[in-house]
């Protein structure tokens, strides 16, 4: 039977930076983190193989943001979880939209699923707006 539900390169790659993170975070479990960094690392080499996809210097970039927002996130929500400080929902909820659109952004090499319910950050969080017309 062929699989008809598959991640995307972008969910792969969203997928890799949370893990990433995981077995930065979570040293407890850090062997799990690095074997399903290796599988995610094989599937993502293969994609790149198999549909002859060339990544370019905005990839690279989308790459960074969305790394750079799955930190932020996890920060934040760490931060709301504990109680302490000024995690914030209403960030995180906006940080996820920026995900959402670098993640767009790399999907653009295939014919892949996209998410289109990306909601505008909110009026506070005005300085974590990317500047993606600027590319």
């Amino acid at each position: 039977m062929t699989r008809k539900y598959l991640p995307t390169l972008a969910e792969l790659i969203d997928r890799l930076s949370i893990i990433q993170l995981k077995e930065v975070f979570i040293i407890e479990h850090k062997d799990e983190y690095a074997k399903e960094i290796s599988e995610i690392t094989h599937d993502i080499e293969e994609i790149l193989k198999d549909d002859n996809i060339r990544l370019t210097g905005k990839d690279v970039r989308a790459i960074v943001v969305l790394s750079q927002m799955n930190l932020h996130i996890w920060q934040n929500e760490t931060k709301y979880r504990a109680g302490t400080g000024d995690g914030n929902l209403g960030l995180t909820h906006g940080l996820n939209g920026i995900r959402n659109t670098a993640k767009n952004m790399i999907q653009e090499h295939g014919d892949g699923r996209k998410d289109y319910k990306i909601d505008c950050i909110a009026a506070e969080f005005k300085d974590w707006e990317i500047s993606w017309k600027n590319q």
